[in-house]
């Protein structure tokens, strides 16, 4: 008699899990289930699996993470070739966006050298870097971490996204000790956007956004976050947040840059050179 998945005694999904595509490499799949201490589940359709509630999916495209299970949303990627960072790439605006102009970028034509402390899945990092910065790039979370190695290595073979590519550096480890510990100025300027508590349950909240807080939560160590990059920074921090939210506690900020749904806190510590 088959088990109701619902019932009782049907075990628990796991929260993740590591599978692959008929046409990936299941070795590689195998191999980061192993290093993340995740179960593999070997060749999956995510749609049809039950044992687990989301997948660090690998197919033909590379990584993603993919909620299971029949209407689930698509597939989560670090993506810089296609898409949305594509054509933000091609027709972007320049230094007129508003996170170059948070940066300074605008305000010296010295190429900068910026420290992305909470990456994610890199896109305001590669904006930056497409600008002629050049970038370092800190995410703690294990795996968004491995989904921005993935979408920087399939970026780096694209002959438009590799010299871009090329002037972005991913570092391991936890941001926070980083900035405390690798001595003043570690970079120009220090770039944050840590992860916001939303409160709103409704379905303003983007479905992707929604899977990816699943597997990182929020930041509340944002003030220690903002503490060390004012200490580590040359010219400038910037943190990026929710428009009507509240400043990350600490100081106030120098000054901000309003978009229609997001803010940068700009806290200036000096001039950026003009030359």
């Amino acid at each position: 008699m088959s088990r109701n998945p619902g019932s009782p005694n049907s075990p628990s999904p796991l929260p993740l899990a590591v599978a692959c595509s008929p046409l990936a490499e299941s070795a590689r799949a195998r191999a980061l289930a192993e290093r993340l201490a995740l179960p593999y589940l070997g060749v999956a359709m995510p749609r049809e699996v039950r044992q687990a509630e989301r997948l660090l999916f690998l197919d033909e495209a590379g990584l993603c993470l993919q909620v299971t299970g029949r209407g689930a949303p698509g597939p989560i990627r670090a993506e810089f070739v296609s898409g949305r960072m594509g054509y933000r790439r091609a027709h972007g605006g320049g230094a007129g966006q508003l996170v170059a102009r948070a940066v300074g970028l605008r305000k010296t034509r010295q190429p900068l050298r910026v420290l992305d402390a909470t990456a994610g899945l890199g896109q305001d990092a590669f904006v930056l870097a497409s600008l002629g910065c050049s970038v370092t790039l800190y995410e703690r979370n294990p795996v968004i971490h491995a989904l921005l190695a993935d979408g920087l290595d399939r970026a780096a073979l694209n002959p438009d996204c590799a010299p871009v590519v090329a002037r972005m550096t991913l570092a391991e480890g936890n941001s926070i000790e980083a900035l405390r510990h690798a001595g003043h100025p570690v970079a120009d300027v220090v770039y944050l956007d840590p992860m916001f508590p939303h409160r709103d349950k409704s379905a303003r909240v983007k479905k992707e956004m929604a899977v990816f807080r699943t597997v990182v939560g929020d930041d509340p160590d944002a003030g220690a976050l903002l503490a060390a990059a004012l200490k580590a920074a040359a010219y400038r921090v910037v943190v990026k947040r929710p428009r009507k939210a509240p400043a990350i506690a600490g100081p106030e900020p120098s000054t901000r840059i309003e978009g229609k749904s997001s803010r940068y806190d700009i806290y200036a510590l000096k001039a950026l050179p003009s030359g």
